[in-house]
């Protein structure tokens, strides 16, 4: 799939993006530019993003409820998004890799080199969060990963709840940041306050995770992995669904525009 197959007059595959529109620029660029440059930016921007986020979940001990992650993860994922976006698009999140991929904004020798580049970093965030905490507040926290899910009854729920909050998620991305026609500038913004408005509403129900690799990187350290396909499961299928959407939506409108045009034509 190129981004050339998908574009339209109602979805076009914005340019400029670094490692996600390096297919769309007339010029050739450097091997380390095109391939290695993007996949050192998800490291490091992963790395960041979820470093704050798990010393939140640690530092939070529950006094202020979802409130203290909502805020950490938002604030740190827009900034991450706006100073690296430019270089690799700014995902940090396979989720996301695998939307993106799928309507056309990015080209497929990229996407499993994303998904390890972000694992990757979920791994040393939060082997860095690990070292920066107290036993006491790791222990407490489970390590920061992912334990809203005490029984097997919560499962259906919580990849469910997962599912449609990576869709708030994906369907963000893919028309604040992806879409040409629609994109925008404070696209960092609306992401970042997108994973907060989740997590303060989800937060109870899953954790909001809506990040495969925010919930590898905790397990790995701590050893947690009980119920941890929920945060595979429930994400890969909330972006597989807004890809459905934006192409099912996009070619329903084109066919319903085109045959109205067709119509006239012919009266």
């Amino acid at each position: 799939m190129t981004s050339a197959e998908s574009k339209s007059e109602l979805f076009t595959v914005a340019t400029g993006d670094g490692g996600d529109a390096h297919q769309n620029q007339p010029k050739k660029l450097p091997f380390y530019e095109h391939y290695i440059q993007p996949c050192l930016a998800e490291v490091l921007g992963s790395t960041l993003f979820m470093f704050v986020g798990c010393v939140s979940v640690m530092g939070n001990m529950g006094i202020s409820g979802s409130i203290q992650p909502a805020l950490a993860h938002g604030l740190a994922l827009a900034i991450a998004i706006a100073i690296f976006g430019e270089i690799s698009g700014g995902h940090f999140n396979p989720a996301v890799s695998v939307c993106v991929y799928l309507i056309g904004g990015m080209e497929l020798m990229l996407l499993v080199p994303y998904v390890l580049s972000q694992m990757l970093g979920g791994v040393i965030a939060a082997s860095l969060a690990k070292a920066v905490t107290t036993n006491e507040a790791f222990a407490n926290a489970t390590g920061a990963a992912f334990s809203a899910v005490q029984t097997s009854h919560g499962t259906g729920s919580a990849t469910v709840a997962e599912m449609i909050m990576t869709l708030f998620l994906t369907m963000v991305v893919s028309m604040g940041a992806v879409n040409g026609r629609t994109r925008s500038q404070l696209a960092p913004f609306c992401i970042g306050l997108t994973v907060t408005a989740n997590i303060l509403a989800g937060g109870g129900i899953s954790g909001a995770c809506m990040n495969p690799a925010r919930a590898f990187g905790p397990a790995i350290v701590s050893g947690h992995w009980e119920y941890h396909w929920i945060y595979w499961v429930g994400p890969l299928t909330g972006a597989l669904v807004t890809v459905s959407l934006v192409r099912y939506s996009c070619c329903s409108l084109l066919h319903c525009t085109l045959s109205v045009f067709l119509h006239l034509e012919r009266v």
